[in-house]
Formats: structure tokens, sequence, C-alpha cells
């Protein structure tokens, strides 16, 4: 990971637990547990090991959601590309460098989430999350988004953060409403989503409108 800190901090209380570790780079856990849902998964956000790799490239190089992840053209991905743009991003040193996580749903990387797109002068960046087919519509995108969000305005000191999706992704934009992000407008006609032009909602969310960060 990067972004490197000097001292390592934790946190854990209220609702939802969360521990961030940092010892030279990143290393952060942020758990959360999934309410109302039947089995109740327990959501870690985690920094990304070798182990992780098949699944994360398996959603990477995925046609199907191709567009709810990328805003380039569709394109068969090679695990050497893959593999090479990871190396890439590992190696940056950018103070305001992007910030990965795995998803880990007891135990098992289910997908990441990112912020990216940083602006260190008004203070926001840019949200993403990518999950395998069986972890979607169980509350676990809800939950992650979630904790990235807290990460991002208590460790990063970020006053806002914000992000896009495809109107006609409905889960998706269900599950960022109940992390707490609104709906701020819409670009129509924006993507060419599998055959036809479709719109892209923007969301975003301010540190003031978390009660607990108030």
């Amino acid at each position: 990971m990067r972004v490197p800190f000097a001292d390592s901090v934790s946190a854990a209380g209220g609702p939802q637990d969360r521990e961030v570790r940092v010892s030279g780079v990143l290393i952060a856990e942020v758990k959360a547990t999934v309410l109302g849902m039947p089995e109740m998964p327990t959501v870690l956000l985690r920094t990304r090991t070798d182990d992780d790799l098949d699944v994360l490239f398996d959603i990477a190089a995925d046609m199907d959601t191709w567009e709810e992840r990328n805003p380039w053209a569709p394109a068969p991905l090679t695990r050497k590309s893959f593999d090479a743009r990871l190396a890439r991003a590992t190696d940056s040193d950018a103070p305001e460098g992007n910030v990965s996580f795995v998803v880990d749903v007891d135990g098992k990387a289910v997908g990441s989430a990112s912020l990216f797109a940083f602006d260190s002068f008004a203070r926001h960046a840019e949200a993403g999350i990518s999950l395998v087919a069986d972890a979607r519509g169980r509350g676990i995108g809800t939950a992650a988004v979630a904790q990235l969000v807290q990460f991002a305005f208590v460790r990063r000191n970020l006053r806002r953060v914000h992000l896009q999706a495809i109107a006609s992704n409905t889960a998706a934009i269900r599950a960022y409403e109940n992390a707490g992000f609104v709906v701020e407008g819409r670009l129509r006609q924006h993507a060419w989503v599998r055959g036809a032009y479709e719109d892209i909602v923007l969301m975003g969310i301010l540190r003031s409108e978390q009660s607990s960060l108030a």
C-alpha cells in the first residue's frame, strides 16, 4: 500500500469496530458488522496480500461489469497487464496517492475498495468499490463503503467523498444511499453501456453529514 505514516493508530467503539495500524506503509483493518442480514457477515477492509490477487484479477477482467468499473472501452485484460498495473500503483510514493483496501468477508477476499483522485487543497476524493458476484446484494457493499468513508474523514482529514454510478445500477445506488451518500446530479447519456447510452449519477457525502463526526 501507499501513503506512509510514522505511527501506529488503532480505534474502536460505537456500532462499528475499526482498527487501523500503520507502520512505514499503510496497513489498515476496518471492521463492520452488516446489520439486518440473516447471516450478519463481518466485513473487513485490509491491506492486499498475494493470496488476494486471483480474486482481484477476476474482478478486474470481468467483461460483464466492465462499464461499472472503468471509464475506458471494454477490452480483454491479461494477467500480465494486471500485475504490471499493480506494480506501478505500489511503486507510487505520492503523499496523496490512491488508497486501496481488499474487502474481506469471513477471511475471504471478495472485492476491493479505494479512494483516488485526491484534491489536497479542497480536501476531497473519489470512492470506488468492486465486488465478486456472490458478494453483491448482501449489505457487504454498504458496510465497506461506510467504513471507507469513515477512513477518509477520520484518517485522511477529507471534507467530502464523491462517486459515480451508472443509472441502471440501482443496487449500487441503493447501497451508496444506505451508506449516507446523496444524489447530487446526473450526467445525461454520458456512458455507453452494452449497446445503449446511460446517465451517470453523481453522488457525494460531506463530513458534516456524519453525526458521529459533527
